[in-house]
């Protein structure tokens, strides 16, 4: 027999433990799931079962995210014409995953669990609030790109955020589902509501308050490569644009991020946490399947123009300097000619840094 390494052994381990938490969870949900059962259907210890992941949220997250990552993607060639066409597309998307699509129903039920109800607490319930807002901004993208010509400023926030809310309810438990209409009708709500007219502006109150980034001229050494969870190709980060750390707290403020990036800028948003087995899982999970859903709705040219990285290992955090990496932090660096060139934190920092001049910044500025 060929002797395992260290690394093949860990592997095989922690795929045994993924194929028996998800039959653990398949059949008895996640509050009646007990990990003593999973050890016991993956023959390993207990103690086994949690030298992989530190709880039962942690291996659940994880059996949800290697059965999204898994789904294959098809991606068209073209996308749709029009934000009603667009908003019909991607409803229709996201509602094939209930179980009157599935052809596997038992492992959709853990699919499509309200993870709410395993996130039951504040810092939880927190992370979801803002995941839903990043998620929002990103539909919204999607849609602005799809706006009729003359209208392509157009703000599609607010219409992505009553899309979403609707395709919420049938989606956030698999139980009643099937009680709260016929699936295909939300899809047609959801294309209609691309016709609504809405007064969409964007205009924060605090913005003008913000105080300016601060000038520098400090070598930019980029990170190690990291997927981009929008495209699923590795993201790079030597390119000339703006690099914001946004902890799980404070991911509303990508949207002023990407309001004030110049045409041409390489837009990236680095996700950190101070608990990667749980809340970070959470984020990937969130994205991986939002984006999954997205790319069989638009062609590559309308997805979002910007780069998202779970730093779950504070790489990029550390690369641009930020002096700590948890939930709470906003963090903004401005690249230019493999430079960086403006630094702001707290706050208003990714619209700070964004709003950053690359090439006149004063020293006034820089002694803020």
């Amino acid at each position: 027999m060929v002797r395992l390494t260290r690394t093949q052994q860990q592997e095989r381990t922690r795929v045994a433990v993924l194929a028996a938490a998800k039959a653990e969870f398949t059949e008895h949900g996640y509050a009646e799931a007990k990990v003593d059962r999973i050890a016991e259907r993956a023959d390993l210890t207990r103690g086994a079962v949690y030298s992989n992941f530190p709880s039962k949220r942690a291996l659940y997250l994880a059996v949800l995210i290697d059965a999204v990552e898994r789904s294959p993607s098809q991606v068209p060639t073209t996308s749709p014409p029009s934000i009603a066409a667009a908003l019909g597309g991607f409803a229709r998307t996201w509602l094939h995953r209930l179980p009157l699509a599935a052809a596997d129903p038992m492992a959709h039920q853990v699919q499509l669990s309200a993870l709410a109800a395993v996130f039951d607490d504040e810092p939880g319930r927190g992370a979801l609030a803002q995941v839903s807002r990043l998620e929002a901004l990103l539909l919204a993208l999607a849609l602005e790109s799809r706006a009729s010509e003359g209208d392509v400023t157009a703000r599609q926030v607010r219409r992505a955020e009553l899309v979403l809310r609707l395709l919420n309810g049938p989606g956030a438990l698999v139980e009643p589902a099937l009680g709260l209409g016929d699936p295909f009708d939300v899809a047609d709500a959801c294309e209609h509501l691309g016709e609504l007219r809405l007064a969409d502006t964007w205009a924060p109150p605090h913005l003008p308050h913000v105080r300016p980034a601060r000038a520098c001229r400090d070598p930019w050494t980029p990170p190690a490569q990291l997927p981009d969870l929008l495209s699923g190709r590795p993201a790079g980060f030597a390119d000339d644009g703006v690099i914001a750390v946004l902890g799980t707290s404070r991911l509303a403020a990508a949207e002023e991020l990407v309001r004030a990036a110049r045409p041409g800028d390489q837009v990236t948003i680095a996700v950190v946490t101070g608990d990667p087995a749980e809340t970070g899982r959470l984020v990937r999970l969130r994205i991986s399947d939002f984006t999954h859903c997205m790319r069989h709705a638009f062609a590559p040219d309308a997805w979002p123009r910007l780069q998202l990285v779970l730093d779950d290992r504070a790489l990029v955090a550390a690369a641009v300097g930020a002096p700590h990496a948890d939930d709470a932090t906003e963090y903004a660096v401005r690249v230019s000619s493999s430079q960086l060139v403006a630094r702001a934190d707290g706050r208003g920092a990714a619209h700070a840094a964004a709003s950053a001049d690359a090439h006149h910044t004063t020293p006034r500025e820089a002694a803020k």
